[in-house]
């Protein structure tokens, strides 16, 4: 159960992530409220998932998932660029993350 809240935490991460951009640095209240609401509950799922998985495994997979997940939504909404590099990158991070679910005690 805890790495399904640590999943959950993360597509919540990803959520509140690509909302910033939304708020308008705070500026527009609906924006700014799901945004805050989602920072609240990602940070509820971690905290529940950390109980059983290492903390230092759930972080580090929590923001990798949440760090892919943000930049191929600013790929998909806000036509952020895509080469190679920057894929090649976002591979990395996921064989991290990969690595880090096979291995944590």
């Amino acid at each position: 159960m805890a790495w399904t809240y640590l999943f959950a935490a993360a597509l919540f991460e990803i959520g509140w992530a690509v909302g910033l951009k939304y708020t308008q640095g705070f500026t527009r209240l609906w924006a700014s409220g799901l945004t805050i609401a989602a920072m609240g509950v990602s940070l509820f799922f971690l905290a529940l998932a950390v109980r059983t998985i290492p903390v230092g495994t759930a972080y580090a997979v929590w923001t990798g998932i949440g760090a892919v997940g943000t930049a191929a939504f600013g790929i998909v909404l806000f036509a952020e660029p895509v080469t190679a590099g920057r894929v090649v990158c976002l591979l990395l991070i996921v064989a991290g993350i990969i690595g880090l679910k096979f291995t944590a005690s």
